[in-house]
């Protein structure tokens, strides 16, 4: 799978995409993940990106220019803006960007993108949710992680995914690991027990609850 960035920091990637689950997809050749200086388009001597916008107000504009010259190199890519007036990013997206062979993100600043980029040569509009970051180069690395643990042998265990929070409409339950009592706080008897039938039936049950109490929008 190849996935490109378009950013005005390219270097903002150098360090997390060599760590953890995508620096080993990346090392053993399962994903390969650029990112694309959006400035190498930019106009005049200082490579300028943005401009003020039309009508006036606070803030800067992404010119349609040099982005629609960077989108231009990844034709063929199903191309996603990340920006907080997308829709809330979920599973479900990841699920389907993870069977594409390219995707590419890109990383809105300032107050946005010339919104004739958006509507021609932007597939989705995606944020991570009803607040304001400084830029989508955050918001992307939220999406590589998300996406790149559920290519085929990234994750060592496939059952870890297939059970998640998010898969049947619920949240996770609790999890517990040894030792059995620490600082007086006990498992719960039923997960010591080994009785099988009893430990799926208490999961499930604490999957609905907490759903019901943590996430009651997922019902």
């Amino acid at each position: 799978m190849q996935i490109s960035i378009i950013t005005i920091f390219p270097e903002y990637f150098d360090s997390p995409l060599r760590l953890g689950v995508t620096g080993r997809a990346i090392e053993r050749g399962l994903v390969d993940v650029e990112a694309i200086d959006l400035r190498t388009w930019g106009r005049g001597v200082h490579r300028q990106v943005d401009d003020s916008p039309f009508g006036g107000g606070p803030g800067m504009v992404l010119m349609p220019e040099p982005l629609a010259e960077a989108l231009d190199t990844v034709a063929g890519a199903h191309r996603v803006l990340l920006t907080p007036g997308g829709a809330p990013l979920s599973q479900d997206h990841l699920d389907r960007w993870a069977q594409l062979h390219h995707l590419a993100l890109v990383c809105g600043r300032y107050e946005g993108v010339d919104e004739r980029i958006a509507e021609h040569m932007i597939d989705e509009e995606v944020s991570l949710g009803d607040y304001v970051i400084a830029g989508g180069e955050a918001a992307a690395l939220v999406v590589i992680e998300g996406v790149v643990r559920l290519i085929p042998d990234v994750v060592g265990n496939a059952e870890s995914i297939e059970r998640e929070s998010f898969r049947e409409g619920t949240i996770e339950e609790p999890h517990y690991t040894r030792p059995a009592v620490f600082r007086g706080w006990e498992v719960p008897e039923v997960l010591r027990s080994g009785d099988h039938g009893r430990i799926e039936e208490w999961r499930r049950e604490q999957r609905e609850q907490r759903t019901a109490a943590r996430r009651p929008d997922l019902g």
